[in-house]
């Protein structure tokens, strides 16, 4: 018998070739149907922009793009300044440092549902956040959080995500400071530099690389926003992009054109992700070019 003799660079990718395999058939092979169907009418016929105009005439698209747009930008600020205050301080390794990092770090062990249903369970009318507000003094009649609208009911969807996310950023950025070393912020103390100078100078531009991977992170998550919405507030109180997909998909499955406008949400979520992601990138490798300069 022959023997078969394999070349030691076609190695690795002989190990790739099932990976390969499987996201070619169950991955890619149903992202071009997917594609295909957002570029096909419910007849088969060809149409490029047709699905798009569907899609753009549904209910609550405009608020559903509004708020996928300002629930990114508002949470993603508020999530990487809280996280990196935390990752900072907890850098500081004092006595109970460690204890305070499980604790932080705890929201991130919860499932997206539990999350939903802890939060759920305290924002009813006689829940637990109401019964800490009205036990401690601080407001005399209960107050209907399930009944937020509009901006409020937005806000309350972003405080939850910031508790659940935020440990995450701050895992990132902690790791990123274990770049920072000691000897060099005491260097900078010898020559005069003071807190802020240090961090300005020394810290942020090591955490960049952190920073970058981060951000852009929470970006795409962000997004993708809609589990907690729906569990919270239900379909259509708060819509996103990504919770007009359950929507059509889930909620009204096979009626009319739902399917094509959940492929064609689908997809335009997807380039929306891939442009905020390029964007991004571009402008902090710009930033980094302009400070080598």
């Amino acid at each position: 018998m022959k023997r078969i003799t394999v070349s030691r660079r076609a190695v690795p990718y002989l190990l790739m070739a099932p990976a390969f395999v499987y996201y070619a058939v169950f991955w890619f092979m149903p992202v071009l149907d997917g594609i295909a169907e957002v570029f096909t009418t419910q007849a088969g016929a060809f149409t490029l922009t047709g699905n798009f105009r569907l899609m753009a005439g549904s209910d609550l698209f405009t608020q559903s793009v509004l708020n996928t747009a300002l629930f990114a930008a508002v949470s993603v600020v508020l999530q990487y300044l809280i996280a990196l205050v935390l990752a900072v301080f907890l850098n500081i390794k004092f006595r109970f440092s460690s204890l305070l990092m499980f604790i932080a770090m705890v929201p991130m062990a919860i499932t997206p549902t539990a999350v939903a249903i802890l939060w759920k369970t305290g924002l009813f009318k006689d829940g637990w956040i109401n019964s800490l507000l009205m036990g401690a003094g601080l407001v005399k009649d209960p107050i209907l959080f399930l009944n937020a609208e509009g901006f409020s009911a937005l806000f309350l969807i972003i405080l939850i995500d910031t508790w659940t996310v935020t440990p995450s950023v701050m895992i990132i950025l902690s790791a990123g400071l274990q770049g920072v070393e000691k000897e060099m912020r005491e260097a900078a103390y010898t020559f005069g530099a003071g807190k802020w100078r240090i961090f300005r100078d020394i810290t942020l531009p090591i955490l960049r690389p952190s920073i970058m991977t981060s951000i852009i992170l929470r970006l795409i998550a962000a997004v993708q926003v809609w589990a907690i919405a729906v569990m919270v507030l239900g379909h259509g109180k708060v819509p996103f992009l990504v919770e007009r997909i359950a929507f059509y998909e889930d909620i009204i499955p096979g009626v009319g054109s739902s399917g094509k406008l959940a492929f064609t949400y689908s997809f335009t979520t997807t380039v929306i992700v891939f442009a905020v992601t390029m964007i991004y990138y571009r402008i902090s490798k710009r930033g980094s070019y302009l400070e080598a300069l």
